[in-house]
């Protein structure tokens, strides 16, 4: 099963350790896929670097959803390009010599 994948902010988390999600970032990438949050959906949140499986749940003490992840859990993201390949100026990519 494919879960979503939405940008967040891994310093944006509240004091129980779930990342608020309320960063212009996320609010696009949940717009952009036409998501309404639940409880209990399950996402992949990530960032440039880092990834993980989160929970959503809704914060009554901060009026906004949040998302429940395992801070143990998290996932450095490869990359999405090998590392001898350049982009030119024409946006095409291609290997370095």
């Amino acid at each position: 099963m494919n879960h979503l994948k939405i940008l967040v902010d891994f310093h944006n988390a509240d004091k129980q350790g779930r990342l608020r999600l309320n960063c212009v970032g996320t609010i696009e990438d949940l717009s952009r896929q036409s998501v309404q949050l639940q409880p209990g959906h399950i996402l992949i949140v990530y960032s440039e670097e880092l990834e993980a499986d989160g929970v959503v749940q809704y914060s009554e003490e901060e009026n906004l959803w949040v998302a429940v992840i395992d801070w143990q859990r998290i996932r450095e993201v490869e990359e999405m390009m090998p590392s001898n390949y350049s982009l030119p100026d024409r946006g095409m990519v291609s290997p370095r010599s």
